[in-house]
């Protein structure tokens, strides 16, 4: 009984701890704002549907001969941020998933179109086997200490393009590259170590624009032109020279203006290497220790709206890169996200025929109603006649019986009466 309680009190703490801090968090990103961007917005709206029938897809091919309960799926709807009823969300995308019953149960597995877009995914992954080895040494570069727990890469690991399972297909083929190491001998202490660096792979973003341009590393902005003190105050920054982030920040000082544009470029780099020109500030701000980034990291990029977007879209911070932007659509397309676009086609073309059954669905049935009230207007009006003729004394039925009619007549004109 004791047990019990103590357990009950237990949770019960934990869950007022968690909405505290839940609580906190609102009361500090409250002061963040940024003038929206609708095609920004746009693109965040289009990429969230994609991520999570991405990862309702992954939990499909993951179960026994790739299909899954639909309750099963309902389990996880809180982890990926949905409500609502599993089913109704994936009878939204039939060219996606295909919903079936089976001993009274409803299950999901992949549509064949939707299976041959995984297959076209494997296969790009593979082809893209030396870019993500690449991406991966350049995120260890960037690195205080040249290595990254796996735990929190793992948060950010499709950010990058890294499949789930790159801790056994990537790291073990290149030992001359990569290593995992366990200094404290925790579990949850387990890092990828970088064994030797690629002095040809610390080039920046920036700084190989800049050679293709024959010009000096700067950033670029992509504000309107009405946007007068942004781009004064983003002048101002850009005068100072530029610092690579895969420089060693051990002789900047905290809070300098050197310092501050190392970080910014040190995030621009980090964006740079992502598929979507995207990431969760959230997630940024676990790697402060590992990148060297500051408390208040959210501040120092509010400070730049020409070279990031801020958006609380869905409630997550996300910081977007501008200028990888051309109104809602990247303007330089990973052949990976190549692949992911065909998905989000696929998702769009299931989402319309949807909607295409629904309203054909509507109109059959307001057809149905309009006949149906014209079927009871007309019996009223018959009612309402037959009514009114026995009002007057006149007995329709009798009427049409040709004897009685014949009576009728013979009382109405006979003069002997």
């Amino acid at each position: 009984m004791c047990k019990m309680m103590f357990l009950r009190d237990f949770y019960h703490l934990r869950r007022e701890c968690c909405c505290l801090l839940r609580s906190h968090l609102r009361r500090s990103f409250s002061l963040w704002s940024m003038k929206k961007d609708p095609d920004l917005e746009s693109a965040l709206s289009r990429n969230r549907r994609w991520v999570v029938n991405n990862q309702i897809k992954n939990i499909i091919l993951r179960c026994p001969g790739q299909a899954a309960p639909v309750d099963h799926l309902q389990k996880k709807f809180k982890s990926l941020d949905l409500q609502g009823k599993a089913l109704n969300w994936l009878k939204k995308y039939p060219c996606c998933f295909e919903v079936y019953l089976e001993d009274d149960k409803y299950h999901c597995r992949l549509t064949k179109r939707m299976m041959c877009l995984v297959e076209e995914e494997e296969l790009a992954r593979d082809m893209q086997e030396p870019t993500l080895v690449d991406r991966l040494t350049k995120l260890l570069m960037l690195s205080a200490h040249q290595r990254l727990n796996v735990i929190k890469l793992n948060e950010i690991k499709r950010n990058f393009g890294f499949p789930d399972d790159y801790l056994i297909r990537i790291v073990p083929k290149y030992p001359d590259l990569f290593r995992i190491v366990n200094y404290s001998g925790r579990r949850s202490s387990m890092e990828i170590e970088l064994v030797s660096r690629k002095p040809e792979l610390a080039v920046s973003a920036v700084e190989a624009l800049a050679g293709q341009q024959n010009s000096e590393p700067c950033f670029s902005c992509t504000l309107p032109s009405t946007w007068v003190k942004s781009w004064e105050r983003f002048h101002s920054f850009n005068e100072t020279p530029y610092i690579s982030p895969y420089k060693d920040p051990t002789d900047l000082v905290e809070g300098t203006k050197e310092m501050d544009k190392r970080t910014v470029g040190l995030v621009h780099e980090l964006l740079s290497l992502t598929l979507w020109k995207k990431l969760s500030i959230v997630k940024l701000g676990h790697f402060s220790r590992e990148f060297s980034l500051p408390e208040k990291l959210n501040v120092l990029l509010l400070k730049h709206p020409g070279i990031f977007y801020v958006s609380n879209k869905y409630q997550i911070y996300t910081v977007l890169l501008r200028e990888a932007y051309s109104g809602s659509a990247l303007v330089e397309q990973d052949p990976f996200v190549a692949v992911k676009e065909k998905f989000g086609e696929l998702m769009q073309e299931g989402l319309h025929e949807r909607n295409r059954r629904n309203h054909q669905a509507n109109l059959n049935k307001n057809n149905n109603l309009g006949t149906a009230a014209r079927r009871l207007e007309m019996r009223n009006d018959r009612d309402g006649r037959k009514a009114e003729e026995e009002d007057h004394g006149v007995k329709v039925d009798g009427l049409c019986d040709p004897e009685e009619r014949k009576r009728f007549y013979k009382a109405l004109f006979d003069d002997t009466c």
